[in-house]
């Protein structure tokens, strides 16, 4: 499969803003058509106006079966196909485990993984159909070291992780490959949320140029470039990086504690 063919289709959710946003726009001056699908569109409207031959968008709630389904039926009415799907939406709550519920946790599961599942189910039949695919779902380094105050997003994208190696050797029979993308940390506003500095931010547009450069790739890990790799690595192999870079959290958390405070 070529990075230079043009016409090619891919599926972006969770389009609107922060990294699917600039991915799905980065893909579309690439020659590539792209469709965006997210519970809000606001951002998508006048992306599609300015290159309405090449970008299309989609009102759709992840967690809904129709919803998804509907969404996908609808771009292979219009376009035909769909070649790359990339699964990116997510939402997370952040607050110790003690302070979390258990409905928390679970609307974290229905967006995030859930939601992943949801939209595999709708394009894999179609995929099958053709012969050829790409599935690419968005996870994080949380899912492989932890996070204080995350616990519930890290383990939904900790059962991407598990999924989408289980899914790979399901179909290594078949011409359709299943990855796990990882971005950096990167200047979104749910990132935003957690009080990282500045420095430690990369900007989203060129995150998400990176990341459509390396949307035809098909190992089972894809990253934005060697950083991330190399990041990951360390992570894994040295986890009191990932403790000394979170314990303010903990210590944060501890204070709100002793205050009687969320």
């Amino acid at each position: 499969m070529s990075t230079s063919e043009a016409g090619r289709v891919v599926a972006v959710t969770g389009a609107n803003e922060g990294i699917g946003y600039y991915l799905l726009r980065a893909l579309s001056e690439r020659g590539y058509r792209v469709v965006g699908l997210d519970i809000e569109v606001e951002n998508l409207e006048p992306l599609q106006a300015s290159r309405p031959d090449r970008i299309r968008f989609s009102e759709c709630d992840v967690t809904a079966d129709a919803a998804v389904e509907t969404a996908i039926e609808g771009v292979l009415a219009e376009w035909g196909r769909i070649d790359i799907l990339v699964n990116n939406a997510a939402v997370f709550d952040f607050a110790p485990f003690a302070a979390q519920t258990l409905a928390d946790t679970r609307r974290e599961f229905d967006v995030n993984f859930f939601g992943y599942l949801r939209t595999i189910r709708a394009v894999l039949p179609h995929m099958r159909e053709r012969g050829e695919g790409v599935i690419h779902n968005m996870s994080s380094g949380v899912g492989l070291v932890g996070h204080p105050g995350l616990s519930g997003y890290a383990a939904t994208k900790g059962a991407v992780e598990a999924f989408t190696r289980s899914l790979r050797l399901e179909l290594r029979d078949e011409d359709i490959r299943c990855t796990v993308m990882h971005p950096p940390l990167t200047r979104t506003r749910s990132a935003l949320e957690l009080g990282y500095p500045e420095s430690l931010l990369r900007d989203p547009a060129g995150v998400g140029r990176k990341l459509a450069a390396e949307i035809e790739s098909t190992g089972p890990v894809v990253t934005a470039d060697w950083t991330v790799t190399l990041g990951l690595a360390l992570a894994r192999w040295f986890p009191s990086i990932v403790e000394k870079g979170t314990e303010r959290f903990v210590a944060e958390f501890e204070t709100t504690t002793e205050r009687g405070e969320r």
